[in-house]
């Protein structure tokens, strides 16, 4: 006979049954109550803790339908053998030498890093109603999807991309997924060669071709964007690019530079691609943006067009698609066809209806008018705070970060240490050199705007002088 280590406490708030479950579980899993062990019955049990025999009753339901116990007919209930732990020594760590606590990290206090947004923008109260009328509308979303996406979400970013950014392409050649890195990853397989990436550009980019077995190499930007010159000369037989706001550079690729690269690509049909990377195009505060590089070369071209939502709407929604050339579809399905769509179909569909029904260009105008005050307010403090030949602005037409250039700048490893102590979280134009040691990238802040309030800016432009000012001490007294 076994007694109970645990007392049944009638006061609590927790069911007596619940309290007597738990206390012979762990006894069964401590060993205590060993395995094969033929437990009392409910009657006597019931009597020898003063409960009822419902009580015990339910609690010896849950332990066998949990696996616990097993029920054998006219004999009782019995614990399982598979409950039996190995049992093994204590282990006595190894003594730890005592470390000096670590410094806690001062809290941050502007936000100014680049993939920041404001979630206060997303439209919640459209995107809720539409997302319940869904939900009980249409059961069948719970169902499995299909891998390229739901077709209506494809016609709509199809019909969305032809009216407001030029690409050329039907519902077809469209693929949704769950970010960026998820559709480069799917894509990388598919590539003749070797890839060309922009350098300064987008690491991660990089990193996820790389994961997937494709060589990249490297390639200079210049004010026009990438080095066609550098890319003819690479031997790659892929080009990776940010043509209509250059990541972090911000210039945009203008149409001369744009038929070249499509020219490169048209040398080798069907052995030379483009991917067209057009992240946060839909932000373009003082000028119409330039057809895309997809619309150029047409449906049938060379260019696999890239984008997100993650920006326009907020990173947690992991919508992403990509638009594939014509003559990459069958390689694609043949490779993926069996797979799952990576997106909820709820979501895909809340977001064809939020394109169909016209909300979407709404909220994007209505963004476009927050973030060019954030802009202006940003430019604004910085201009307040620094010497006019301290600081030059660039890259300040679109997208959602600029560029500040530094006179005389310390070392990019002072400006981090003091931007850190400020409590401000920045990137330079160092941190996204690819191959390192390029000193053009040297004492340039790339400043995000997005998740700032207009209100916050000014003391902000302050704080970056601080941090401009301790950073020089510091590098002197060093």
């Amino acid at each position: 006979m076994f007694h109970l280590t645990t007392a049944l406490d009638a006061a609590s708030g927790v069911p007596l049954y619940e309290q007597l479950y738990e206390s012979l579980a762990a006894e069964m899993r401590s060993g205590a109550i060993p395995a094969g062990t033929r437990m009392p019955g409910k009657r006597r049990l019931a009597a020898e803790l003063s409960v009822s025999v419902n009580t015990v009753d339910a609690a010896y339901q849950i332990l066998a339908t949990e696996g616990y116990m097993e029920p054998r007919e006219r004999s009782g209930f019995y614990v399982q053998e598979y409950l039996a732990l190995p049992t093994r020594p204590e282990e006595v760590p190894p003594p730890v030498s005592a470390a000096p606590p670590e410094a806690a990290e001062p809290p941050v206090r502007f936000d100014l890093s680049t993939r920041g947004v404001d979630p206060g923008l997303f439209p919640f109260r459209t995107w809720a109603r539409l997302q319940k009328e869904l939900l009980y509308s249409s059961p069948q979303l719970l169902t499995h999807g299909d891998a390229q996406g739901d077709v209506e979400l494809r016609q709509a970013l199809a019909d969305y991309l032809e009216e407001y950014r030029g690409v050329r392409c039907t519902a077809e050649q469209v693929v949704v997924g769950a970010g960026m890195e998820y559709l480069l990853s799917l894509l990388a397989p598919l590539l003749p060669g070797k890839t060309a990436v922009e350098n300064p550009g987008y690491q991660r980019a990089k990193q996820v071709l790389e994961n997937n077995g494709v060589a990249c190499c490297c390639l200079p930007v210049d004010a026009d964007g990438l080095s066609v010159e550098a890319l003819s000369g690479s031997g790659a037989a892929v080009c990776y690019v940010t043509p209509s706001h250059q990541f972090p550079t911000g210039v945009t690729m203008p149409a001369g530079r744009r038929t070249e690269l499509l020219h490169w690509a048209s040398r080798c049909p069907g052995q030379r691609y483009i991917i067209e990377d057009d992240y946060d195009s839909e932000f373009r505060f003082d000028t119409r943006p330039l057809p895309s590089l997809q619309g150029m070369a047409g449906a049938d071209g060379p260019v696999v067009y890239l984008s997100t939502c993650s920006r326009s709407l907020a990173p947690g929604i992991r919508i992403a698609y990509m638009v594939l050339p014509r003559q990459l579809l069958p390689a694609w399905r043949a490779k993926y066809r069996i797979y799952s769509g990576t997106v909820s179909r709820f979501e895909q569909q809340t977001l064809a209806r939020f394109i169909r029904e016209g909300y979407f260009t709404r909220h994007l105008a209505r963004e476009r008018v927050a973030y060019k005050a954030r802009r202006d307010a940003l430019a604004a403090s910085l201009r307040a705070a620094f010497a006019p030949d301290e600081l030059t602005l660039t890259g300040l037409h679109t997208g959602l970060h600029l560029l500040a250039r530094l006179k005389n700048a310390p070392p990019d490893a002072a400006l981090h240490a003091a931007a850190k102590a400020q409590g401000v979280a920045l990137s330079l134009l160092s941190d996204y050199d690819l191959t390192g040691g390029e000193q053009d990238f040297f004492g340039t802040f790339v400043l995000g705007y997005g998740s700032l309030s207009e209100a916050s800016f000014p003391e902000a432009g302050e704080t970056l002088r601080k941090v401009c000012t301790a950073a020089r001490e510091a590098s002197v007294t060093v």
